[in-house]
């Protein structure tokens, strides 16, 4: 698997410096460098300091008969080095063929259960999607996934790893899912999503996940709405992870925004004890430019946990990229 993500990374760049000696060049940069500078509120509070979260750096081009070839990497930090190092992870390395009203997509490839909430948000440099921000999936994994458009109807289907792409495959599961998109007016968006995570080992339980979201979008204002349920979290019997996020986004000119959201998260054992909270997050996004956003915000942790402190931190998140 590594010579292939390498060998795929390796192919686009080569098609990148192909595509800057032609006329009209096919393929295109990305990057994309989220960080912050935060300060904890409270009196006895001593969390403060700048925080480069994550780096995307790749390349996409595209072919010709509706091929594209994408690579990036996301180098950020992990759960696993205790200090501030920097990983690298293959975020993308993928091909994708679009025809018509069908696409498929193959490789290392963003997964759809988080996919379209996160497009929908808007805001992932200051907080992932409900999903991602709280455990529920990761943002891509190893696999194939296909979508079919049909009018005012969206049909996706996807078969992963189900490790995520900071993983290699550790057991013999899979993980299917299925979703459904619907728009019946414009601007109006209701989206379900259902999978099965199978654990590959026998003493453990299948993991399964829904999620259920309405939102609604006009050039001003923006509202969303998520409800989604996680079963055996960790592939651990009866470890339920349940919650809801609400947001809006308000456009009070072409460079500055106003967004406000609630998450609440719940858990019926004691495995997600430590993620069960509400958190509310209020901001402004400024724009600097076509290639820079700052945005200030204040985020206010209230964990549900017996015994565990509030919090609020004051956010400056930056980003900058094409």
């Amino acid at each position: 698997m590594k010579k292939f993500l390498l060998i795929a990374f390796a192919t686009c760049l080569g098609l990148s410096a192909q595509a800057q000696n032609t006329t009209e060049p096919k393929g295109k940069a990305i990057v994309h460098v989220f960080g912050d500078f935060h300060s904890a509120l409270e009196a006895d509070g001593n969390n403060r300091g700048f925080f480069l979260e994550r780096s995307y750096l790749g390349y996409e081009y595209k072919l010709e008969e509706g091929l594209t070839l994408t690579a990036i990497m996301d180098v950020g930090s992990s759960k696993d080095v205790a200090d501030m190092q920097r990983i690298a992870f293959v975020k993308n390395a993928m091909v994708s063929w679009k025809k018509d009203n069908f696409t498929i997509n193959g490789g290392v490839i963003p997964t759809k259960q988080i996919e379209f909430q996160e497009l929908f948000w808007g805001y992932r440099y200051i907080m992932q999607s409900y999903q991602g921000q709280h455990g529920y999936s990761s943002s891509a994994d190893l696999g194939v996934s296909v979508a079919y458009v049909l009018d005012d109807l969206s049909i996706d289907a996807t078969i992963l790893n189900g490790e995520g792409y900071k993983k290699l495959q550790q057991s013999d599961g899979l993980y299917y899912g299925v979703g459904l998109t619907l728009s019946p007016i414009k601007g109006l968006f209701v989206r379900a999503y259902g999978c099965l995570n199978e654990s590959g080992n026998k003493e453990q339980s299948n993991s399964a996940n829904y999620t259920l979201f309405v939102g609604y979008k006009t050039d001003i204002v923006t509202f969303g709405a998520e409800h989604s349920r996680m079963y055996n979290t960790a592939y651990t019997e009866g470890a339920d992870l349940f919650g809801y996020s609400l947001y809006t986004n308000i456009v009070l000119s072409p460079k500055t925004n106003f967004y406000a959201r609630f998450d609440n998260i719940d858990t019926n054992h004691t495995l997600n004890a430590l993620k069960a909270q509400q958190v509310v997050t209020v901001g402004a996004q400024f724009k600097l430019g076509k290639y820079v956003k700052l945005a200030p915000n204040v985020k206010f942790n209230m964990p549900k946990a017996e015994g565990a402190k509030e919090h609020c931190t004051a956010y400056l998140n930056f980003f900058f990229g094409f």
